[in-house]
């Protein structure tokens, strides 16, 4: 297949969504597709050569205008592009468009492949409704419920990667909800990762606890509960330390409030998988995670999880087996999971290997076989045609209308 995917996020920038975006295409690359990414433009990019804005870069990317996004350093959106894009896939038209976000951009090459006739399959990526409550916007909320109804009803299909998130976008009558599960990278993010010389340079001695978190450092991953739980943990383990690899805009607060704490900054490859597997329990009290992709890459590692029983959570964790579950709101019980799990130091070693073991069978490779399945079924809905691919295994997709 040609496929088109259009992204206000992917890499450079450093987030779940750029990473699981880059990740499915290539994977798709991988299978013999030919993936176009039309992404914003970002500073670096300027460094690179081929990829001046507008233009068509060395990866495969079609580069657009693009703007800072307020009160979120680091991060940017696309401004819309429908006449470049309708130019584009006018004289090169893809099999399908698959659009992950919902900002400007997205919502151009929405109403471009529309235009063309082109299908179009969404992604639900980012709860950017809940999102609001943290920025003093909460009054918005059901405005952003209609955009992203509105937004998704445009498309032939909305990919989601739980079934409880299925179910709860056809509640909110979003049409023709498809299930499209994750994967996750489980050579990268391995527990053989784990490196006591890593450990040293945070000042830990092999028997103290190493509590992580991982993600962007931002109001709507409730980083006030990591706080209480790590201090919770603190007043019981003396010596336990709080590592946090990531950045975002409240960095500068958490390093006032938090002067031993780690700071590791962004990390990426092996670099990450192994500030994963240096540590001893991964704490991340986010409500606002369509799926949490670290919840898997932690598991992955070898480290317990306490999470909130949402998205990947709730298929992966097993409260007293590798972690904990949590039911959502609860913070008190969310805390004492935490405190227990910091008092486990016999069982461990058992908790480490049921981390792994539940998340050993997910591979990338079947997240792109299961993504081709849905693309040519769409695109034969449409009255197109692609050619049969080989399946590496039984697909996990579901259909809800």
């Amino acid at each position: 297949m040609r496929l088109a995917f259009v992204s206000e996020t992917y890499p450079p920038e450093v987030n779940g969504v750029a990473l699981t975006v880059r990740s499915l295409v290539e994977c798709l690359r991988g299978r013999g597709h030919r993936v176009e990414v039309v992404r914003p433009w970002q500073p670096v990019d300027g460094a690179r050569a081929g990829a001046n804005e507008g233009g068509i870069g060395d990866g495969g990317e079609l580069l657009v205008a693009s703007h800072a996004v307020p009160r979120y350093p680091g991060m940017r959106f696309g401004w819309p592009a429908g006449s470049q894009l309708r130019r584009r896939w006018r004289s090169n038209p893809p099999d399908a468009i698959y659009v992950a976000t919902e900002g400007p951009l997205g919502f151009s090459a929405l109403r471009a492949a529309r235009s063309l006739g082109i299908p179009v399959l969404t992604g639900f990526h980012t709860r950017f409704d809940e999102y609001l409550d943290h920025y003093g916007a909460g009054l918005l909320k059901p405005v952003a419920a209609w955009w992203l109804r509105r937004f998704h009803n445009r498309a032939q299909a909305t990919l989601v990667p739980t079934s409880a998130l299925q179910a709860e976008l056809v509640e909110r009558r979003i049409e023709n909800v498809m299930l499209l599960r994750r994967g996750i990278d489980t050579a990268r993010f391995s527990p053989e990762r784990r490196s006591e010389q890593l450990r040293a340079a945070w000042g830990l001695q092999p028997q103290q606890l190493a509590v992580l978190h991982v993600g962007r450092l931002a109001a709507e991953k409730n980083l006030d509960l990591l706080l209480a739980a790590y201090k919770a943990i603190r007043r019981r383990h003396e010596d336990a330390r709080l590592v946090l690899v990531g950045e975002g805009p409240a960095l500068a607060a958490l390093t006032r409030d938090l002067p031993d704490a780690i700071f590791c900054g962004v990390r990426t490859g092996v670099d990450l998988a192994a500030h994963y597997a240096s540590g001893d329990l991964f704490v991340f009290p986010s409500l606002s995670e369509t799926y949490g992709n670290v919840t898997l890459e932690a598991l992955s590692s070898g480290v317990p999880v306490v999470a909130f029983a949402q998205g990947a959570a709730i298929d992966f964790l097993k409260s007293g087996v590798n972690g904990a579950a949590i039911a959502p709101d609860d913070a008190q019980a969310f805390v004492q999971a935490c405190i227990a799990l910091a008092d486990e130091v016999a069982s461990r070693p058992d908790l480490r290997r049921n981390a792994r073991d539940a998340v050993a069978h997910l591979s990338p490779e079947q997240v792109a076989v299961d993504f081709e399945l849905l693309a040519t079924q769409i695109v034969h809905a449409c009255g197109g045609t692609v050619q049969p691919a080989a399946t590496l295994d039984t697909p996990a997709v579901g259909r809800a209308r």
